[in-house]
């Protein structure tokens, strides 16, 4: 499957695939200003419904004049449905709340206090945010739930689908949203590991799109990319790629580690997001490359060893005390023009912040650079 080249425009500048977007989970990336993005080369975030429900609250957002004057952020921003995050709870907890076929109700993880959320309600949320990038809710159950139960979120996926695209549907007309100035909508595909569910969920949400006459812009990939082992599922993900229509963009959400984006990128996925860069930075572990991408076929193949295009490292360790070399010579990040790997190794055992935000700052340059060669040189 080859590469897919295509240019985004959204109303807050465009994107071309494929791209990876980190998680600004909270309305910010840990430790980051805007400016430090910008410095790392990021070209679009990701922001979370649920805890900007919970917190600072939608009508503080929406009197602030939207999530980009809050955030004072000029670049694309998607917003996830906030599903993911309050199944997670639920899945773990069954005492933070219930799943029904009409709405979630649960506990926040802030106060306890009780909330309920609606396939309408996660699209209301949205459109208040006022972001550029829009994802249906959905009902995203671990992989290893039995078939039947992963049946019946696929089921319920596909009716939310179609709730959330009604909704969508009445906000543009409720707010005077011209068609060429609307957030894009994508919803999202479950079925676990099963491949006919996913080609059942693939082949529902294509019908609602149909019978209520708008094509989703995008379809995600929900739940987890990887097995209990964590093992990358190859063919789910090729076969789910493959039930997209052509012209839609395919969102593989969480993924995620270099490798795995690569992996992705070559059957067919466009946009990614994760919080792999910036967790690893924040703990000290620095992608550092090895070599540059020659030729994406002879990177994946599958063996035994890790992809040897990068490596990571660990800056807390003892060797790096007395090391004056930058990071990564060939990098060109605030980190590794400026400083020495004994820098911040001492930042690290300092437990300063200005080590957690110049290890962020490097794995985002790392990850923008990664997507830029893909684009630039692949085919």
């Amino acid at each position: 499957m080859p590469i897919r080249k295509r240019i985004i425009k959204t109303n807050h500048g465009e994107l071309i695939t494929p791209f990876f977007m980190p998680d600004a989970t909270r309305g910010f990336v840990k430790f980051l200003s805007n400016g430090d993005l910008l410095k790392s080369k990021t070209d679009s975030i990701v922001v979370n419904t649920y805890h900007l429900y919970l917190q600072p609250g939608t009508d503080v957002i929406k009197n602030s004049g939207g999530i980009h004057r809050f955030m004072n952020y000029n670049g694309p921003l998607l917003s996830d449905s906030g599903g993911y995050q309050v199944f997670s709870l639920i899945h773990k907890n069954p005492n933070m709340g219930k799943i029904t076929d009409n709405e979630v109700i649960f506990r926040s993880s802030l106060d306890g206090s009780r909330h309920v959320l609606t396939p309408e309600k996660s699209i209301q949320i949205q459109f208040d945010l006022g972001v550029d990038m829009i994802v249906c809710l959905d009902d995203p159950p671990p992989n290893n739930f039995s078939k039947e139960k992963i049946d019946s979120a696929v089921d319920r996926t596909i009716a939310w689908a179609e709730r959330c695209m009604i909704e969508y549907e009445k906000q543009l007309q409720d707010r005077k949203i011209k068609d060429e100035e609307r957030p894009l909508i994508f919803c999202v595909i479950q079925g676990g590991e099963h491949i006919d569910l996913r080609e059942k969920c693939a082949r529902g949400l294509k019908e609602v799109g149909k019978e209520l006459g708008r094509d989703w812009d995008g379809y995600g990939f929900g739940a987890r990319h990887i097995d209990e082992n964590g093992k990358f599922l190859k063919d789910i993900l090729e076969k789910t790629a493959s039930f997209i229509p052509k012209e839609s963009l395919r969102f593989a959400l969480g993924v995620g580690s270099p490798e795995d984006i690569l992996r992705c990128v070559k059957i067919g996925w466009d946009m990614f997001d994760c919080v792999i860069p910036t967790r690893e930075g924040r703990h000290g572990k620095l992608f550092v490359r090895k070599s540059k991408i020659k030729k994406i076929a002879s990177i994946l193949k599958i063996g035994k060893q890790k992809e040897s295009f990068y490596g990571v490292m660990n800056i807390g360790n003892k060797k790096y005390k007395d090391d004056f070399s930058p990071v990564d010579k060939s990098c060109g990040c605030e980190l590794c023009k400026n400083y020495s790997r004994s820098y911040l190794n001492h930042l690290f055992k300092s437990k300063d912040p200005l080590g957690m935000r110049l290890a962020s700052m490097h794995n985002l340059y790392f990850y923008a650079e990664l997507m830029k060669e893909i684009r630039e040189k692949m085919n």
